[in-house]
């Protein structure tokens, strides 16, 4: 089961944190990523952490979202600053990576207005 939660409204230029807990398999042995769907968009993999801590970000994200993981805590998150209007969607957690995703969580929401 993934959970996410941190979501909510932000002026651009403004920051959020998402977390993601896990539960039922054994978190560190996996790839965790963030995905992302905006009204209209489909699904966009935004940032990827790999089991052995490696990190990928879509060119629209990088430099201003960092992913990070606590394995101690199943837990993954996502430090996202500089918001801008066009991040605004609904952002998942996902076990795996672009090219597997094989669970989800239920998504929260981000809306970046003035």
């Amino acid at each position: 089961q993934l959970v996410e939660s941190g979501g909510g409204m932000v002026q651009p230029g403004g920051s959020l944190r998402l977390s993601c807990v896990a539960s039922g398999f054994t978190f560190s042995d996996h790839d965790m990523s963030w995905i992302r769907e905006a009204p209209g968009k489909g699904s966009e993999w935004i940032s990827i952490i790999r089991a052995d801590g490696s990190t990928y970000y879509k060119d629209s994200v990088k430099g201003r979202f960092s992913i990070s993981r606590d394995n101690a805590k199943n837990t993954l998150y996502l430090q996202m600053d500089s918001l801008k209007p066009e991040d605004t969607a609904l952002y998942y957690c996902g076990r795996g990576d672009n090219h597997y995703t094989d669970y989800w969580g239920q998504g929260t929401q981000v809306t970046v207005s003035a």
